[in-house]
C-alpha cells in the first residue's frame, strides 16, 4: 500500500491512548511524520509520557481541517459505541468531500468516513492489524439543541469545563436560546454550575466544548519540586484554559472551585507546580486528586468559593511572590474562615 509517509499526520485525541499505551505502539507501527496532540489532559498524559508529540489547543476536527498531507485521528472511546459516536462527531465537522480516517483502538477498528481516504485506510488497518469499516456521518442540521450522546447515567456533564449537571440517559439534550443554558432532557441540572457558566459569557452551544464522564481514568505522576518564587497564576473555574497560561514564571497555582482544583492540580503534579485551592465541597469526582508539594486546599466554611476565591484573587497583584511565604500568610488571613483538607506544605 502506498501511502506517502512524509505527509502522514496522526492527531491524537484523550488521555486513554497514551494511559494503555496504544499511543507509543501506533508511532512505532505507522511511524507518522508528525503526531499532534488534541486536547487539555491528553496533553498531560502525553507528557508523562514522553513520546515525540506536539500540542495544539483546537478541537481534533480543527486539527484535521487544517492538515494539507494525509491525516488521521487517534482514539480510545470508553465503550466501543462511544468511540463510534466520537467519530461521528468529528466526521461531521469536516468538509464531506475529505472525509474522516479514525483509528478506533476501544475495537480495534479503522473507520473511513463519509468516503474518506480508503487507500488511506487500509494502509492503517495492514500496519495496526484493525479492521477496516466504512461509515456516513449523521447530518448536520441546524438545530436550536445540541445532543451528547454515549453518556453514561451518573456520570458528570460538561459545557465548556464547567460541570453542569449528571446524566440520567445515553443522551443529554441542552439549549441555549438566548444564551442561557437550559436542560431539556437526559440530565439532572447542577444548578451552581449552570450559574458559574452564565457567569462567564453567553453560550453558543454550537462551538462550544460538550462531553460527558470523568476526564481522565489514570493518576497523575509527580516530578518533584517546582520553582520556589515566581508569579501565581489564578485560575477561576476554568481549568481547562490553563495550558493557554501556564508560563516558566509560575511559582503556584490560585484555583478557585472544587472541579477546578481538582484539574490544576492534576495538570500542574507532573511539572510540580504547587497550588492553593479554594474549594467548598462540592466536586463531583471528575479527575484523580494529584497534588505537587507545597500545595493547600482549603474549604469555606460560611461562604462560597466564589466570593472567597474572587476575594482572595483580588489581593494579588502581578510581582514575584515566594510561594511557602504566600500561603502562610493565605492560611493566617484565612483563620476561622476555611478549613484545610490539602496540607502538604514543607513536603520533600
Amino acid at each position: 500500500m502506498q501511502v506517502n509517509r512524509r505527509e502522514l499526520t496522526m492527531v491524537l485525541h484523550g488521555p486513554a491512548v497514551f494511559d494503555s499505551g496504544e499511543a507509543g505502539w501506533l508511532m512505532k507501527s505507522i511511524r507518522p511524520n508528525r503526531s499532534v496532540v488534541a486536547g487539555v489532559i491528553a496533553r498531560t498524559a502525553a507528557e508523562e509520557s514522553h513520546l515525540p508529540v506536539e500540542f495544539c489547543a483546537e478541537p481534533p476536527s480543527a486539527i484535521l481541517a487544517q492538515e494539507p498531507g494525509d491525516a488521521f485521528l487517534v482514539n480510545r472511546g470508553r465503550l466501543e459505541d462511544s468511540g463510534y459516536v466520537f467519530g461521528d462527531i468529528v466526521a461531521g465537522r469536516l468538509d464531506p468531500r475529505r472525509g474522516l480516517v479514525q483509528v478506533e483502538c476501544s475495537c480495534r477498528t479503522v473507520w473511513v468516513w463519509d468516503g474518506g481516504d480508503s487507500e488511506l485506510g487500509e494502509y492503517l488497518a495492514q500496519k495496526t492489524g484493525y479492521t477496516v469499516k466504512k461509515a456516513q456521518s449523521s447530518p448536520q442540521t441546524e438545530t436550536k439543541t445540541r445532543t451528547i450522546r454515549g453518556c453514561i447515567p451518573g456520570e458528570p456533564v460538561f459545557v465548556n469545563g464547567i460541570v453542569v449537571g449528571t446524566a440520567t440517559a445515553s443522551s443529554v439534550v441542552l439549549s441555549a436560546p438566548d444564551g442561557m443554558l437550559k436542560c431539556v432532557a437526559g440530565i439532572e441540572p447542577k444548578s451552581h454550575g449552570i450559574e458559574k457558566l452564565h457567569h462567564r459569557e453567553l453560550l453558543d452551544l454550537t462551538s462550544a466544548w460538550c462531553k460527558s464522564g470523568i476526564l481522565r481514568a489514570s493518576g497523575a505522576q509527580h516530578a518533584g519540586v517546582g520553582r520556589g518564587r515566581g508569579r501565581i497564576l489564578v485560575i477561576d473555574h476554568c481549568g481547562h484554559e490553563i495550558y493557554r497560561r501556564l508560563s516558566g514564571e509560575i511559582c503556584g497555582v490560585l484555583s478557585i472551585g472544587d472541579d477546578t482544583t481538582a484539574v490544576c492540580a492534576h495538570i500542574c503534579a507532573h511539572r510540580g507546580i504547587p497550588v492553593f485551592g479554594v474549594v467548598d465541597g462540592d466536586c463531583d469526582g471528575i479527575i484523580e486528586a494529584a497534588y505537587a508539594p507545597g500545595s493547600v486546599v482549603v474549604e469555606a466554611l460560611n461562604e462560597r468559593d466564589d466570593d472567597l476565591g474572587t476575594e482572595i484573587a483580588g489581593s494579588l497583584d502581578s510581582m514575584l511572590h515566594e510561594w511557602s511565604a504566600w500561603t502562610a500568610r493565605m492560611l493566617q488571613a484565612l483563620k476561622g474562615r476555611v478549613r484545610v483538607v490539602v496540607d502538604l506544605q514543607g513536603s520533600p
